[in-house]
């Protein structure tokens, strides 16, 4: 088959490829919205550095895990997903923390109100997290937690997007334009999982199922009252 051929030669992965352009894919959607003059870089706050910093470390890392494997040293890649746990526990963290901040100091998108803003990120992370404890419970199952963890960083690729889409024009579209990008990264590895192992893979059909529930949850969460709560206590006005 074409991905065991490609294990053996000095040919890209498919996993290393799809790591490659989902990681390629964020990174450009953060730094286009920088170079369209849309951050002022001196004044950002030390918390969002440190964000980034540990969300290109996070990036780096899910690039280099399969080149790991292709190199035939799975104890590094045990060893180097030790530290992604690390990881992606500050991101989950600090992704809060920034929700939080944005809503508290006033900096929404104004196309989101606070509420669907706060769901938006915390939906996201919290299935970003369930994601990444489904792919480490079945560590042993390469091909399930291959997939897992390509699932996982799909749900990273909302923020970059969404920094890319004209969302104000597209509005109350937009999320869902979103989620086809998504979803669409992930008929990639469909197509794959036919073309190698003849049906589509459960573990891609989840990640599947995850993504769309992601969107359905903070579309409903977004617009409720105890949502609005929260945010109006963020903001100091509950």
């Amino acid at each position: 088959m074409a991905s065991i051929a490609d294990e053996r030669s000095g040919a890209l992965t498919f996993w290393q490829k799809m790591a490659i352009g989902i990681a390629a894919f964020i990174l450009f959607g953060f730094l286009q919205w920088t170079a369209r003059g849309f951050v002022d870089i001196a004044r950002v706050p030390v918390w969002i550095h440190i964000h980034a910093l540990v969300m290109v470390s996070w990036l780096g890392l899910f690039i280099y895990q399969p080149t790991l494997i292709k190199r035939g040293d799975p104890a590094r890649h045990r060893r180097f997903g030790r530290i992604g746990m690390a990881l992606a526990a500050l991101i989950v963290i600090l992704g809060s923390f920034a929700s939080i901040m944005t809503i508290r100091t006033d900096h929404v998108p104004p196309f989101f109100t606070p509420a669907y803003f706060l769901a938006l990120n915390h939906v996201g992370l919290a299935l970003f997290a369930a994601m990444l404890v489904a792919a480490i419970v079945n560590r042993h199952d390469t091909q399930m937690h291959r997939r897992l963890i390509v699932g996982a960083n799909v749900l990273l690729m909302e923020p970059a997007y969404g920094r890319m889409l004209p969302m104000p024009l597209l509005a109350p579209w937009g999320e869902t334009v979103g989620m086809l990008i998504q979803l669409g990264t992930l008929a990639i590895v469909a197509r794959h999982d036919r073309a190698t192992l003849g049906s589509v893979h459960r573990a891609t059909l989840i990640a599947i199922g995850v993504v769309a529930a992601n969107h359905a949850l903070y579309e409903a969460m977004g617009r409720t009252s105890l949502m609005a709560e929260l945010a109006a206590r963020i903001t100091g006005g509950g």
